[in-house]
């Protein structure tokens, strides 16, 4: 939603984004409640305790952010969407998701040094509110979206996977060969790093080198979906270095890290595998290069799409609200 256009100024009017602090408010104040409850009965360092506790807690704010974004009543929205569109968004935006995210936090905060099996009463109370929090913003962002579309704003992709799903199972003529030689150039690239410099096998290396490599795997993607009709290199040059370093950035190392920081979380936490072997390293970095790798050349083409229906978006909203102020969008 911060990449597409039509999307980024539907969630980022100024009035929706006062409702949309209010909305992630109540959330975090009733998780860091959960967490209490969890601590006084000796739960929460448990990890897959944890984790649970999150994704159902989620689970609802996910049905009620999205309703309120919907404006309308569960009941009503049972009635105009059906039990499965509801299903989906409870299970992958409110649950599914919780979990990544709880997962995310504990190892950013094993990165960090700051280790939940050692210190468990931070990492579990920053996992529940980061968690519900967020779920609560992407939902309600979601339900937004869809009352907009059902009131007749055109979107040309949506954020519930349909349209990569479709891409991915009825298009693979586009995109298997590009994502195939991502895979195989990051991971390769990795294991490259590793012999010569054992550090990037620790896991602050790891996340570091990743983002770089994840980062460039994804922005070249991109391009080429936004520019089918040229070579990679053709694409590229149609860009300044601030244009291409922005989407560098945002989704591609911050996403980068976001999927090796929740693989690492489970390895750490679940598995309870606190250093993971180098072949698994080289695995999760291959990995993390194709899907991002997918990821950025769906969204070149959904801006490809967009572009073509003539869409004139201010490129300053375009920029990811961590990143404000950082770059600019003049031309190099």
């Amino acid at each position: 939603m911060r990449v597409v256009p039509v999307l980024t100024v539907a969630v980022t009017e100024e009035e929706f984004r006062k409702r949309k602090r209010l909305v992630m408010l109540f959330p975090g104040l009733i998780a860091f409640a959960l967490y209490r409850s969890l601590k006084a009965m000796a739960w929460h360092d448990e990890a897959l305790v944890l984790v649970l506790a999150s994704g159902l807690f989620s689970a609802l704010v996910a049905l009620v952010a999205y309703a309120y974004g919907r404006e309308r009543q569960i009941v009503e929205l049972i009635r105009e969407e059906g039990v499965p569109e509801l299903a989906w968004v409870v299970l992958r935006i409110g649950f599914l998701y919780a979990i990544q995210l709880s997962l995310m936090v504990l190892a950013l905060l094993k990165v960090a040094t700051y280790s939940y099996v050692e210190h468990p009463d931070g990492p579990a109370m920053m996992a529940l509110i980061i968690a519900s929090t967020s779920v609560a913003r992407d939902a309600f962002e979601i339900g937004h979206l869809r009352l907009l579309q059902r009131q007749g704003r055109p979107f040309v992709t949506f954020p519930d996977g349909k349209a990569l799903w479709a891409l991915v199972t009825g298009r693979g003529d586009l995109w298997a060969a590009p994502v195939a030689a991502a895979t195989l150039a990051v991971g390769l690239a990795y294991m490259g790093l590793v012999a010569i410099a054992p550090i990037a096998a620790t896991d602050l290396g790891h996340l570091g080198v990743l983002g770089i490599l994840v980062g460039m795997a994804c922005t070249l993607a991109f391009v080429q979906g936004l520019q089918p009709a040229m070579t990679a290199w053709e694409g590229l040059m149609q860009y300044s270095w601030r244009e291409l370093l922005r989407f560098f950035m945002w989704p591609g190392v911050a996403f980068g890290w976001t999927y090796y920081l929740m693989t690492l979380g489970a390895i750490s936490f679940l598995l309870a595998i606190p250093n993971p072997a180098s072949w698994t390293r080289v695995l999760i970095t291959a990995g993390i290069g194709g899907l991002m790798s997918l990821y950025g050349y769906y969204l070149g083409r959904c801006r490809w799409q967009e572009e073509k229906l003539h869409a004139t978006i201010p490129p300053s909203l375009l920029r990811c609200p961590f990143i404000w102020g950082i770059l600019t969008s003049k031309k190099a």
